[in-house]
Parts: structure tokens; sequence; C-alpha cells
């Protein structure tokens, strides 16, 4: 056995000292042509294909895309297969750590009937020249190694599944997050950035929305289709895009449900504050910097901002007096009222830049459909239009579960028939229904929210009946003026015919 031992040694010690010589004084260019027919040799003696898949490529070390996706789709699987694991906190998701491979560590898949092995490896850097940017001293990256029959199957099949799951499953695990176009200027009137956001955290599902159960799976199987059309709009040659209006009294849950689709559809949010857009070139470019897989929202959009193009003129002694004062001019022009027009906005939404990001939702919300434009409203713009109208017994049941955690009560059908003859919003209803003490139970919620029913009811018939009064009012005035002035004209008329001489 010592004989043995030494022998091994021996030869390893031959190996390390051949490795020297050959790193040290065979010279760079030597030494790549023996490692290429090294591979080459191993290559044929071996029936297995090597793919690497470097963490940064490019001139600038960039990340690569392809590490990304293969990184995420790893750590979905290696925390399952691999034996040696390494943490790390986790960025843009809703987990506080993550599980990945540790360096030097190997797991195998089956795929389709065959076996691959990804290994995750890491080798240091010995030179770095200098650079202005910023760089590591080791450099990380993933092995696949697959038998050399299945090299169509991976490259055909597995590679882009990877890649599709990865993109899936960091869209799926991240934070979505709400942006607001910024007005905030800095050093010499630039503005450092066009978009800020916040992390979206609106916990509203369409499970707790209240309203009509047939409108709400009518609105879930449409952003299902939306969602699963790409290839069918790029047939009809038309922009991944759609359109809603919502529409309806004030708290009837407009704002609610666009945070629910947000979330059904992991969506990030634009809120697009139209007032803070100076024209429509500003407006366009913050639309291009919009992402995929986004819902741009306008809120109100019959008082954001006035559509119509109609301008106030300045008078000549002004614009004389600005022309004198640059420094005046320049506070007028950060102040100046907002030049977005109907005609650039339908552009940014519907024309020929509509199509420079795909899979968005645009979604406009107004109190008053009717003092919006037509031509703002047209199918192909606002493809789907949602009336979010007054509480119904359908929506007072969801809010009864959401507030009470109960399914029926003893109250329902009294709150039922006061929902038919009496408008509130799901607001409203839900205010009333909300508990203000511990000790408030769901019957005493129910008995509340029936007191301000009928409360509302009292003073909608009082309403109604003050309504009808000053209509017959205003009927029997128009009756009274209509007898006067015909007894004025025919006494006018008498006058003339006795002024004429025809009077017997």
């Amino acid at each position: 056995m010592g004989s043995e031992w030494s022998i091994l040694g021996t030869f390893t010690a031959t190996i390390m000292i051949a490795y020297t010589v050959f790193d040290k004084f065979i010279p760079t260019h030597t030494r790549s042509y023996i490692q290429i027919y090294v591979h080459k040799i191993i290559g044929f003696l071996s029936p297995y294909i090597h793919i690497t898949f470097p963490e940064f490529s490019g001139e600038h070390l960039k990340r690569s895309v392809l590490f990304t996706a293969i990184q995420t789709y790893l750590i979905e699987n290696s925390s399952q297969l691999a034996t040696k694991l390494k943490a790390e906190p986790a960025n843009d998701t809703h987990k506080q750590f993550l599980l990945s491979m540790d360096d030097n560590e190997q797991i195998t898949e089956i795929y389709k009937g065959a076996k691959l092995w990804w290994g995750s490896h890491k080798t240091m850097i010995k030179t770095q020249s200098f650079s202005f940017y910023p760089s590591s001293d080791e450099k990380r990256f993933y092995t696949l190694s697959f038998h050399k029959r299945h090299r169509d199957l991976i490259a055909a099949s597995y590679i882009p599944h990877v890649l599709e799951q990865g993109k899936l499953i960091k869209l799926k695990n991240r934070q979505l997050k709400l942006y607001t176009n910024n007005c905030y200027t800095g050093w010499g009137g630039h503005r450092k950035s066009k978009w800020s956001h916040v992390v979206f955290e609106h916990p509203a599902r369409f499970e707790t929305l209240a309203m009509e159960q047939k409108l709400k799976e009518e609105i879930i199987d449409d952003l299902l289709t939306f969602k699963d059309g790409k290839e069918y709009y790029n047939k009809i040659g038309k922009a991944w895009k759609r359109g809603y209006l919502l529409y309806g009294p004030p708290g009837t849950g407009k704002s609610t449900m666009i945070a629910a689709m947000a979330n059904f559809m992991y969506y990030d949010v634009y809120d697009l504050e139209l007032t803070a857009v100076k024209d429509n070139t500003q407006l366009r470019t913050l639309l291009i910097e919009t992402t995929s897989k986004s819902i741009i929202v306008i809120e109100d959009i019959d008082c954001s901002l006035d559509l119509t193009g109609k301008r106030v003129v300045k008078k000549e002694k002004d614009i004389i007096e600005d022309d004198k004062d640059p420094v005046k001019k320049a506070e007028e022009e950060e102040n100046k009222d907002s030049k977005v027009t109907l005609s650039g906005l339908l552009n940014c939404i519907d024309g020929i830049w509509s199509g420079c990001a795909g899979e968005r939702i645009i979604i406009f919300t107004t109190n008053y459909v009717e003092k919006l434009d037509p031509a703002l409203i047209r199918s192909g713009r606002m493809d789907k239009k949602i009336e979010l109208s007054y509480c119904c017994y359908e929506a007072f049941k969801v809010l009864a579960k959401n507030y009470l955690d109960v399914d029926y009560h003893g109250l329902f059908p009294i709150v039922e028939g006061l929902l038919k003859e009496t408008k509130m919003t799901p607001a409203d209803v839900a205010e009333n229904m909300m508990p203000k003490s511990k000790n408030d139970d769901a019957g005493t919620c129910l008995k509340k929210l029936i007191e301000s029913l009928e409360k509302a009811q009292e003073a909608a018939q009082k309403k109604k009946a003050e309504e009808e009064e000053a209509r017959l009012k205003q009927e029997k005035e128009k009756e009274q003026s209509g007898q006067q002035e015909a007894k004025t004209g025919q006494k006018a008329g008498k006058e003339v015919i006795k002024e004429n001489g025809f009077v017997h």
C-alpha cells in the first residue's frame, strides 16, 4: 500500500511540474494551439458536449441576459436538487433571500428522456486592465453538459425552454412598481428622470372586488385573452395593446379595479399625470420610456386637462415685455400651462408611436363619460368600456364577506330590498358596514348600514318629491305665462282693428 501511495504522489508531482512549465515557459499563442488540439482529442474520445454561459459579456462587461434567465431557472430547481447551496439577498422580489447552487456544484436534470448536467463555476482573473466600468476579480459561469446524441434536442428545444421559464419565473416573483411622471427639475432646469416609482403593494384582487360576478368573469376572460394574444396581434398587424374606459359615479371602485388588474396580470402601473406634461413631445417621450407588461393610467380624463386645443392668445404688449426680461420668460416657460392637445394624446396611444412597447394596457377613468370627446373613446382606442355603477346585492355580499367575514345573515334580505330602491356607492356601503369598535359584530354593522340606506331612501324620496313639485310649479307658471301672452295678443289685435276702422 505504501508503494502505491508513493507512485501516486510521484505521478501527481510530475503533473504539477509539467503544468508549471507549460504555464510559465510556453508562449501564449503556442499554448492556444496546444489547448485547441487537446480539446479536439478529448472531444474525439468523450461522447459529451459542454456549453458555457458566462455571467458577463460584451465590451462593457454587461450582465448576460442568458446567464440571468438560467440563474432564475436554476434557483427554482437547485434548492430541491443541490446539496451545496448559498443564500443570497433577494432583489426586486417579495422573498427575503434566495437559495442557489454554490460554486463548483452540479445538479442533474432529465428533459424528454435526455440526461444533462448543470454546473456552477467560478474562476479568478489574473490580470485586470484599467476601465471606467466596474469589474470583478472573479468570473462566474454555468456549464451545461449532455451526450452528443441529444445535441439537436438541447439546442432547439431545451435551451429556449430554460430561457422562457426563467423569464416567466422572474416576472412572477418580481416586485411590482407604481410609477409617476416626475416633474422635478435639477440644476440648469434639466429633469433628473422622467419617471419615479415606489413599490406597488395595493392588496386589491378580483376575489375581493365588489361588483357583479358576471361582469367580473367577463373582464378576467378579456385580460387573459389579451395576455396570450401576441401572435394574434402580430397576425392582424395591430399593436399589442388594449384600451379600457372605466366610468361611473365617484366611489364605485375605478381605482380599485385598476389595482386588481395590475395584481392579476403582474403588470407595473404608470400613473400619468397630464397636468405635469408640458407638450406633446414630452408626452411622447414619457410613453416611449414605459416598459412592456405595464398598465398606463390616466385618471379623471375629463378634468385632467383641457384637450380642446384652445389656448389663450397673449397680447402684443405682453410678448414684447417677455422678450425684454429673459428671467421672467424662463420662469413662465417652466410654469406655463400644459400644451398637450387631443390629437397629440391620440397619436401617442393609438398612432404610429403606440407600438413602441408591446403588451401594454391603457386605462382612462372618468365620472362623466358624456363629457369626453367621441374620438377619444371610439372602438380601437378604448376597446372595452366598463361601467362601474352603484352597489348591487351581489357586490354587497362580497363586501360583507370582506369586512364582516359572513356569507349570509338574517338581515341580508332587508339590505337587498333597500339596495334595489336606493342608490349607494360601494365605498359608502363599505364605510357604513365597517366595524367602529371591537364590540361591533356583524348584526350591529348591518343594522347601521340599514339605517343609512333608509335615510338615503328618505332623502331620495324627498328630493324626488321636491323635483316633482318644482316641475309642476314650472308647468303652471308656463301655462299662466302662455295665457297672459294670449290675452295680451288679443288686446293688441283689437286695438289694431280699431285703428284701421274695421270695428262695426
